[in-house]
């Protein structure tokens, strides 16, 4: 089973706006794919109960009626870092689930699209963060990296943060999770500065768009996601 880590540059950069894309340019090509987040936090109540939006915009990218529980089997209502959420809740965040919960998919799909919660760096257990956990899963990072001003030294540390622990970046996707401002230079010059600093492609540059838009009109379906290197 190939695979890609999707991680950010920071909280709401379009994580899950990107690895939706991405599941849905796979199965364009008819690649079965699968989507696993280890790990969820911030809830909102649904007619048949609590709902996690990254979880549901993933099912909805995936097409199918897998549940969850197989997409995240750990989910926490707060919305905040994983162990702290699960902590007022009286929970402590299960170590080896968040590896092992990629187990069901693998005799099931050819590619798994993994999103981290958070930054590289952000916190999943008490002592670990994503990157300890992208580690030991070894799938290629995708960095997806909020198209405005500030987005270089970001997206730098993460690559720089990446590297410290042998993690291979195979791209940078530039998303606006925000409608750019007409102030905002940056946008212009941010692709060609973070390629020529960082030695990393910018894979794809996503204007503000709903997930709808992304459908078949996006720079993300010209990417052949099993072609990508996985290795330096």
């Amino acid at each position: 089973m190939r695979g890609l880590f999707i991680t950010g540059t920071d909280t709401g950069v379009g994580k899950t706006h990107v690895a939706a894309g991405v599941i849905s340019a796979l199965r364009f090509r008819g690649v079965r794919v699968g989507a696993y987040k280890p790990a969820v936090t911030g809830s909102e109540a649904g007619p048949k109960g609590p709902v996690w939006d990254d979880l549901e915009r993933l099912r909805t990218a995936l097409g199918s009626d897998v549940s969850v529980e197989r997409i995240c089997p750990q989910r926490f209502h707060a919305s905040l870092a994983p162990p702290v959420a699960a902590r007022q809740e009286g929970k402590e965040i299960d170590s080896p689930l968040l590896r092992t919960g990629i187990e069901w998919w693998r005799d099931r799909v050819e590619f798994l699209v993994v999103e981290g919660a958070g930054g590289l760096l952000a916190p999943l257990t008490e002592t670990e963060t994503v990157a300890d956990v992208a580690v030991s899963i070894g799938f290629p990072l995708l960095i997806v990296a909020r198209q405005t001003l500030g987005t270089i030294n970001h997206t730098l540390l993460t690559i720089e943060a990446a590297r410290a622990r042998g993690l291979f970046v195979s791209g940078i996707v530039l998303n606006q999770p925000v409608a750019a401002s007409p102030f905002d230079r940056s946008v212009e010059s941010n692709p060609r500065e973070l390629e020529k600093r960082c030695g990393v492609p910018i894979l794809a540059i996503l204007p503000h768009a709903s997930t709808a838009d992304l459908l078949r009109q996006s720079p993300l379906f010209t990417i052949d996601w099993m072609r990508l290197p996985s290795t330096a």
